[in-house]
């Protein structure tokens, strides 16, 4: 098996995973989960320097997930690679579970911000970058970000920060999946052309195909080589990804599935 097949069978089980986790808990944001779901298992499983045993080793790369109402996705992979029980997915939401709505850095292993205020995130993934410049470290930060969430006023003052230090240890991963809760991207409030917005405020942009596990890693690769900018990768993706009737639907933004359709989802993806 190769290294794209063996992540495409993992991404199949962290969709599992996402669906199980949003099934149980009868809540949650099955569809904007679903469509990073490739992006994740490429991090953690082929990208990331990470310890699933010392969750808080200093050297180890962050991942901020700015769009913390994904977490479904986050706890999915964070559970795979080991950092706690796979089972626990399943308490997801529940009023004792460490596994909320949105990730707690403080109560989750492996999680870096706390984070779910949507446009905060390329803030923090700037100061922890920059960080990691003025102590000499060897780290990479990367800031999942949701096409809808940019169109925040913050994001973009965060831009200016991270071309003004230069920062070439951060990548912003734009989840361009044009849906976000009240619809279409174009609808609510464009921020399109992503890419030429990103590029004016210096970044190296990348554009690929967010669900094609090569594009993914060889788009990794050419970020961890860019020099004296900070990196922009655009992935362009379907919302309620890998699930047929959650794809391109606005409505799974944030809904669980009934019985019958976890059972149609579940059985989808086993015949992937």
């Amino acid at each position: 098996m190769s290294k794209v097949e063996e992540l495409e069978k993992k991404a199949k089980t962290i969709r599992k995973g996402i669906i199980e986790a949003v099934y149980e808990a009868k809540s949650g944001h099955p569809g904007g989960s679903l469509s990073i779901a490739d992006i994740l298992t490429v991090l953690y499983f082929n990208e990331l320097k990470i310890d699933e045993n010392n969750p808080d080793w200093e050297e180890r790369d962050r991942v901020i997930l700015s769009k913390g109402h994904c977490s479904p996705a986050l706890y999915s992979v964070l559970a795979n690679r080991g950092f706690f029980k796979v089972e626990d997915l399943k308490t997801f939401r529940k009023i004792d579970s460490y596994l909320q709505g949105h990730p707690d850095k403080n109560k989750v292993p492996g999680v870096d911000m706390t984070t779910g205020s949507l446009g905060q995130g390329l803030s923090i993934a700037n100061g922890i970058a920059l960080m990691g410049k003025l102590q000499n470290k060897n780290y990479r930060v990367y800031a999942i970000l949701g096409d809808g969430e940019i169109e925040e006023g913050q994001i973009w003052e965060a831009t200016m920060t991270s071309n003004k230090y230069k920062l070439d240890n951060l990548c912003v991963i734009i989840d361009n999946n044009n849906l976000q809760i009240d619809g279409s991207i174009e609808e609510v409030m464009s921020s399109y052309p992503i890419d030429e917005k990103f590029k004016s405020f210096g970044f190296q942009i990348i554009n690929i195909d967010g669900h094609n596990i090569q594009e993914i890693m060889d788009a990794f690769e050419v970020a961890k080589n860019v020099k004296n900018k900070p990196t922009c990768i655009i992935a362009k993706t379907i919302k309620g990804k890998g699930i047929s009737f959650m794809e391109n639907r606005v409505e799974w933004h944030g809904k669980a599935p009934t019985e019958e359709q976890y059972k149609i989802a579940m059985k989808e993806l086993s015949n992937i």
